[in-house]
């Protein structure tokens, strides 16, 4: 009985969207949201139905929706037997409210009919271009990707409801409901505040250089974190160029139209590649003399090195007839550990590695985290496995040149994660963005704690490393960057880039603020400075200040 009953029934079914849950800053600022929007379907084949249908009908929609005449004239003889056929968009209440308010009028328009609104949710960054690497964007259908929107895709996504509706054998309607569940919002330790102000000095330090160089801008990158070196809560990360996230496929504002007009499909999806990257997790690099600060405190650590130990500056060592280079072509002279930071002497880093040894370098190396994934909630962190010695293939001269930051690859992400533990009593924090995660009605479902994942240093040797670093903002090559009335302590790095020789170089600066009770961390880098003359930190150490000020 039950089955002839369903037999003679007809069923109609429509999805019910999700909401897309939220991406929030931590102190509430909305970075991502969805925002409901309906597209305009028509139902030719009910508009045919009738005659009395279709004039009423068509002259409603040109009205209220400027839609061609002759169009639609050809979608419904084309289209004759369709039920759904999609006019618009993305349309908001607004945009549909006269439409609905002439088919509610039924004394004066009875015959408007097969035209209805398909409900759906469309993605929208309020801050544009914000945190754009962070955050991330998504494509048709919920897909995050990239940044957060991709990372915690799941997350963020829920499971569409559906609406169920049949007549029965009485030509009574009968309705199911099963509601949406809507996805969950990220709450995220970036701080809006310190995310505009380093975005915005890292684009006036690009618009100053820019000079018609690779793609406008100052440099081939610009990047920068800030960090709490005490739970490894980011407080903010951006790189430059940047790209707005509601229109996250423009190319305009880095090539020129005859440019983009000369590009063929793959070129066009390579450069948005290269903008949407994230270079502070993606790419890799040799770091420079910011390494210094590990090597010392490796040797200290090791009991290698002692705060006594002076080494003789001469501008050099040799390697079998191949000399590296101090920063002091004719040497410094007598350098101390403290001196050597201050003074970021090659030469007397490169004798200290010698007291430490490529054994204990290395393993110091792997516990300060290069060479593996920090396990930040970004995609596409790189992986530097390879890119660093092993200690059966170390020869003294990888030995040298790796203590003072060359021949090595590391990751933003990485250094500024080991360094914060060089500075915060030896404490190796995951890095982190999401804080925690909650449902769509606010409820908290899930707190990320800070994860301490390893000491690196004791609190000592720590405490020395601040000491010197101190030194080094205050009197030493990291003096540019020094705010007035604000203790810092902080290091420069200036790495020559591949193949030596060429005039290219990555500089950067790593600091930190107050200098005995780090609450703050920065690192700035700067990837090819466009100037003839690019060896020199206090592009991005002049870049630092002006984010601390």
């Amino acid at each position: 009985y039950s089955k002839a009953v369903l037999d003679h029934q007809t069923y109609t079914s429509t999805t019910i969207p999700y909401k897309r849950g939220q991406i929030l800053t931590s102190n509430g600022n909305i970075l991502a949201y969805s925002e409901r929007v309906y597209n305009l379907i028509l139902d030719p084949k009910l508009v045919l139905s009738d005659e009395k249908y279709k004039e009423p009908t068509l002259n409603a929609l040109v009205q209220c929706f400027g839609l061609n005449r002759q169009e639609l004239e050809q979608t419904l003889a084309v289209k004759k037997d369709s039920q759904y056929e999609r006019l618009a968009m993305g349309l908001t209440s607004d945009e549909i409210a006269d439409f609905k308010a002439l088919v509610a009028d039924t004394k004066n328009n009875p015959n408007i009919k097969g035209v209805w609104f398909e409900k759906e949710y469309q993605r929208n960054y309020p801050f544009g271009s914000l945190a754009s690497s962070v955050i991330g964007f998504t494509s048709s259908g919920n897909v995050g990707t990239t940044g957060l929107e991709n990372y915690y895709n799941s997350t963020l996504n829920g499971i569409n409801g559906r609406e169920y509706g049949y007549l029965d054998s009485d030509s009574d309607f009968e309705k199911t409901v099963i509601d949406a569940q809507d996805g969950d919002t990220l709450v995220t330790s970036i701080d809006a505040n310190i995310q505009s102000i380093v975005e915005e000095k890292i684009k006036d330090w690009n618009e100053k250089y820019r000079d018609n160089y690779y793609k406008g801008t100052g440099s081939i990158n610009t990047a920068a974190i800030v960090m709490n070196p005490n739970n490894g809560e980011i407080l903010a990360m951006a790189d430059y160029p940047n790209v707005d996230l509601n229109n996250p496929r423009d190319l305009g504002k880095w090539y020129t139209k005859k440019q983009i007009k000369r590009m063929s499909e793959d070129d066009k999806m390579d450069a948005l590649n290269e903008i949407w990257q994230n270079f502070c997790v993606s790419s890799t690099y040799e770091p420079g003399s910011v390494q210094k600060p590990f090597t010392v405190a490796c040797g200290l650590e090791t009991g290698t090195i002692k705060d006594k130990m002076t080494f003789d500056c001469d501008g050099y060592e040799d390697f079998n007839g191949q000399k590296v280079r101090c920063v002091a072509r004719y040497g410094h002279g007598i350098e101390t550990v403290r001196k050597t930071l201050m003074d970021s002497c090659n030469d007397a880093i490169m004798q200290m590695s010698y007291k430490i040894g490529k054994n204990h370098f290395t393993e110091y190396q792997s516990i300060y985290g290069f060479g593996q994934k920090t396990g930040i909630d970004l995609p596409g962190e790189a992986n530097t496995a390879s890119l660093m010695y092993q200690v059966e293939d170390m020869k003294p001269i990888d030995l040298a040149t790796n203590a003072f930051g060359q021949n090595y690859n590391c990751t933003m992400v990485q250094m500024v994660r080991g360094f914060a533990s060089l500075i915060n009593g030896g404490t190796y924090y995951q890095p982190h963005l999401v804080t925690k995660i909650t449902d769509s009605t606010g409820n908290t479902i899930s707190t990320v704690e800070p994860k301490a994942v390893k000491q690196t240093i004791s609190q000592s040797t720590s405490d020395k490393i601040r000491d010197y670093l101190q030194s080094v903002v205050k009197e030493g090559t990291g003096n540019t960057a020094k705010v007035d009335g604000y203790s810092m302590g902080g290091k420069t790095g200036t790495a020559q880039k591949f193949p030596r020789g060429n005039g290219k170089y990555l500089v950067s600066f790593m600091g930190f603020a107050p200098y005995d009770n780090p609450q703050v961390l920065i690192y700035v880098v700067v990837n090819e400075p466009n100037v003839a003359d690019q060896p020199h930190s206090v592009f991005a150490q002049n870049i630092a200040r002006e984010i601390l000020e």
